[in-house]
């Protein structure tokens, strides 16, 4: 009786030596690349429980939950993080309701003047935020506008809008338009249909570029220091502490702002999977 053996694969079946070190070299580099980005976020998050005795943050001392519960010994500090979510907020919600349209009538018709906007679109985003925060300024001190905390708005709006725009217009150019024909055949409203079948399709779309105004909105230093007045945001408390020492409430206050983000992105991305797929 004889034993029925295996096979051997031929050799043009099997991974190459080289294709296998090339994998795993491109394992390891994904993998550093993750760990140098989350390395600051990671020592932030432990120099919140840091027990130091002095105003310098910056040398580990031993372990300690004191500092969670001493949130309040800096009013200005809690003040700079209400300005900087209030403000997130607020221009997140105008951006993407104006990025939206703005996307839809990109990537949906076509008109004269068309390329020119689809220009101005990168033009805004390519341009460094010193040259838009300065122009911010004196367009404001032209038009005879107090800088403060509806400038900051106002700018931020203004910077993060091509982003939502952009992000949306990708989602739209890839829309299948039988669907909201075949809406229209059944009957359907123009409203309906926008609100029944091609909102669902394009709200992954919505949600990033959201996400990316919040993000763009909160942790902004350079544009929000030439129009805040004597407003005072969180990146400019921060930048104001620097020279007599930076508290570890700032730490637990980006560990928050952090997992907060990192749920709000979670959240988007499954809203995401159950969205309809085109």
């Amino acid at each position: 009786m004889t034993t029925a053996r295996t096979a051997r694969p031929p050799d043009a079946a099997r991974p190459p030596r080289w294709g296998r070190l090339g994998e795993r070299l491109l394992f390891a580099y994904v993998w550093l690349v993750l760990i140098w980005l989350f390395l600051p976020i990671a020592v932030m998050i432990v120099f919140g429980f840091n027990d130091t005795k002095s105003k310098s943050n910056v040398t580990w001392q031993g372990f300690t939950l004191d500092w969670w519960g001493r949130l309040g010994e800096y009013p200005e500090l809690i003040k700079a993080v209400l300005n900087s979510v209030t403000i997130a907020l607020l221009s997140t919600l105008i951006t993407t309701v104006l990025g939206t349209l703005l996307g839809l009538a990109l990537g949906r018709y076509r008109f004269r003047g068309q390329g020119l906007a689809n220009l101005a679109i990168f033009v805004a985003i390519a341009s460094p935020e010193l040259v838009m925060g300065a122009s911010l300024l004196s367009l404001f001190v032209s038009a005879g506008v107090q800088t403060g905390y509806l400038t900051i708005v106002l700018a931020h709006v203004l910077f993060s809008l091509s982003f939502v725009a952009v992000t949306v217009r990708a989602r739209v150019v890839g829309l299948d338009p039988s669907l909201e024909e075949a809406a229209r055949d059944l009957g359907a409203s123009a409203w309906t249909t926008f609100w029944r079948v091609t909102f669902p399709m394009i709200l992954p779309g919505v949600m990033a570029g959201a996400l990316l105004a919040f993000a763009l909105s909160i942790d902004d230093f350079v544009i929000t220091q030439f129009t805040s007045g004597a407003e005072v945001t969180f990146p400019l408390w921060i930048y104001g502490a620097v020279r007599i020492g930076v508290p570890p409430q700032v730490n637990i206050l980006g560990t928050l702002i952090f997992v907060a983000g990192a749920v709000i992105a979670v959240v988007n991305s499954l809203i995401a999977r159950r969205s309809p797929r085109v």
